[in-house]
């Protein structure tokens, strides 16, 4: 596949048109048909070139479609993981919060608690 820097649209390329000289009756269909084939090799660079964005431009949308949906996937992963983690938080709170509770019946039931 030609890249876009392969195809470059050069003034060259595009001028098709040499001047404005006096031209013969018998010289005119020469310098229409050099003018047809100098646009047409114009219009093919052109062509290419366009066609070369167009497929750039849909492998980039393509692409962003794709990152988008990444992106979703991570920050539903994230706030499943927060959501797990503050769990675990809380629970941490509640069983230490137990803990404390039983360790301090048990000194109350040997008699060493305040």
């Amino acid at each position: 596949m030609n890249k876009l820097s392969d195809i470059k649209l050069t003034k060259e390329k595009m001028h098709t048109f040499s001047g404005h000289e006096k031209i013969g009756t018998f010289k005119a269909g020469e310098k229409l048909t050099e003018f047809g084939e100098k646009q047409n090799a114009a219009n093919e660079v052109l062509a290419a070139n366009v066609n070369d964005l167009i497929k750039r431009v849909c492998a980039l949308e393509d692409k962003q479609i794709q990152n988008e949906d990444i992106l979703r996937k991570i920050a539903n992963e994230l706030a499943a993981f927060k959501k797990e983690l503050d769990r675990v938080r809380l629970t941490e709170k509640l069983n230490s919060g137990a803990i404390e509770r039983l360790d301090r019946a048990v000194k109350l039931a040997e008699g060493d608690g305040k």
